[in-house]
């Protein structure tokens, strides 16, 4: 039931620049890897799990961090995220070594997990359904502007050097602002949960978490170590704990239906095509920015900034199609996806032809409309994927989807970093010269375009648009039988 509450604007919006703190901090870093590695001569191993490692501990530890909020009061949960993702942004503007800055960088992602889910929680807390629609786009627009502002802020850090912090001002500037952010929040966000929280699962984030670190430490590890042969051994524990975590989620399905990723969900072949397009979307796109931004400085000895500024016609092309996308999505539907992915390949493939043409002379400018091109694929792909992988799954169950959708969102992203710096770093060896470089990325380029073909493919087995149209029905419905009994309410009470 929909809470009203005074400033429940003001309230959303500190909940909005905290979750928009988050967005920025995952694009923010990029950039800043190759002063990192210089400074504390962090290893290719360090270097990736400084990303990855904030994004798998996220994933991880998102569901819980939802169902914690839904037990103990978003407000109080959410404070707790606040608070120590401020900490560990200290700790890791502070970090000595690159082991000690992978360790801050999992515990912001952690803290991330409580912080972030109390956003969309309290807007289906504060507003009613037919107010909640502005707000979803608002969260929207937020994302697109952390996309922009990421690298071209990161940039200006690392190149402003401010008092002579270099690259730790990319995590120091979280403090102030968190500081901020807990204050207003304290003061000025209302207490909500849930009126029937799930239970915690905390043996399936065990369980979960088990699983993801034996598939990426030997990945992540494996060039460091030179591919042993015993590195299978925790791969194939990884295979064996997945059944076990599988079947015990079954098992907590049928007895509490609290388990940490509803299995019943993956039935649905819907939702199963979208979780997959959208993992494998999420990987390619990390797979071709992080090694691209690596040659731009490594490569082409730009500065950060430039480097950083490089990306902006790709998030200026994503926010421009996002308003052309948006009323094509009813008409078009799942092909939409398809075809969002297809301009994503072609466009990351056309950037990577004038790099390769221009050689040492390229120039941001070069790669304009390429760059504009993926980025109005980028809108085509992501705007629809999330009503249409969800479309024919019970608008009851939303919720759990939502939050597994967005689980396997994450592990996608992190999955896409480590297999693409595995192969960038592989191919580099000990070679740093600027063609042996080029050639590194051209691999890493050629991951991003498999992976925007899986997402291609997977999309095609996404509902069609009556199903879509269904679901969006049946949604209507129950939005306006709940907005009839909220109205009813005061009637009630006065008779």
């Amino acid at each position: 039931m929909t809470t009203t509450t005074p400033r429940r604007g003001l309230a959303i919006g500190i909940l909005l620049f905290a979750s928009f703190m988050d967005l920025l901090d995952v694009t923010i870093v990029q950039v800043a890897l190759p002063s990192i590695g210089a400074d504390l001569e962090a290893t290719e191993a360090q270097l990736e799990w400084i990303v990855s490692g904030y994004l798998l501990a996220f994933a991880v530890a998102l569901i819980t961090g939802g169902r914690l909020g839904d037990l103990f009061g978003r407000r109080r949960v959410f404070l707790v995220g606040i608070a120590g993702f401020t900490l560990a942004s200290a700790a890791a503007a502070a970090a000595w070594s690159g082991d000690v800055l992978v360790a801050t960088r999992i515990a912001q992602g952690l803290f991330a997990a409580l912080m972030v889910p109390q956003l969309l929680a309290s807007v289906q807390a504060l507003f009613t359904p037919r107010e909640r629609a502005p707000m979803y786009g608002l969260i929207g627009g937020v994302a697109g502007i952390a996309a922009v502002a990421g690298p071209v802020l990161g940039g200006w850090l690392v190149d402003a050097d401010l008092w002579g912090l270099g690259w730790r001002s990319v995590f120091l500037i979280n403090v102030p602002v968190g500081i901020v952010i807990f204050a207003l929040a304290a003061r000025f966000v209302p207490e909500t949960r849930s009126s029937r929280p799930m239970r915690l699962d905390l043996v399936g984030v065990v369980l979960l978490t088990a699983v993801i670190l034996a598939f990426m430490v030997p990945l992540v590890e494996g060039q460091t170590l030179g591919w042993p042969a015993w590195l299978w051994i925790p791969v194939a524990a990884g295979a064996l704990l997945l059944v076990i975590f599988v079947a015990y989620s079954r098992r907590r399905m049928r007895r509490d239906a609290s388990a940490l990723l509803p299995m019943p969900l993956f039935a649905d072949r819907g939702f199963s095509a979208g979780i997959v397009t959208q993992a494998a979307f999420q990987g390619s796109l990390n797979a071709f920015t992080l090694p691209f931004i690596i040659y731009l400085q490594v490569g082409l000895g730009f500065d950060a900034l430039t480097a950083g500024l490089n990306l902006l016609a790709f998030s200026l092309g994503a926010l421009v199609g996002t308003g052309a996308v948006i009323p094509l999505v009813a008409k078009v539907g799942k092909y939409l996806v398809t075809i969002g992915a297809v301009i994503m390949a072609a466009g990351v493939v056309w950037v990577f032809a004038i790099v390769a043409d221009t050689g040492a002379d390229f120039t941001g400018w070069a790669a304009v409309w390429p760059m504009l091109l993926s980025g109005l694929g980028l809108a085509l792909l992501i705007i629809p994927l999330v009503d249409v992988a969800l479309a024919t799954v019970p608008v009851s169950d939303a919720g759990a989807a939502s939050g597994a959708y967005s689980t396997f969102q994450q592990l996608g992203a992190a999955a896409g970093v480590a297999i693409s710096t595995t192969v960038f770093f592989s191919v580099v060896g000990d070679d740093w010269s600027r063609e042996h470089v080029l050639t590194a990325l051209q691999a890493s380029v050629w991951v991003a375009v498999a992976g925007f073909g899986i997402a291609a493919l997977a999309s095609l087995l996404l509902p069609r648009r009556a199903a879509v149209q269904a679901h969006l029905d049946e949604a209507r419905r129950l939005a306006e039988a709940e907005t009839d009994a909220v109205s009813a309410e005061p009637a009630a009470v006065g008779s």
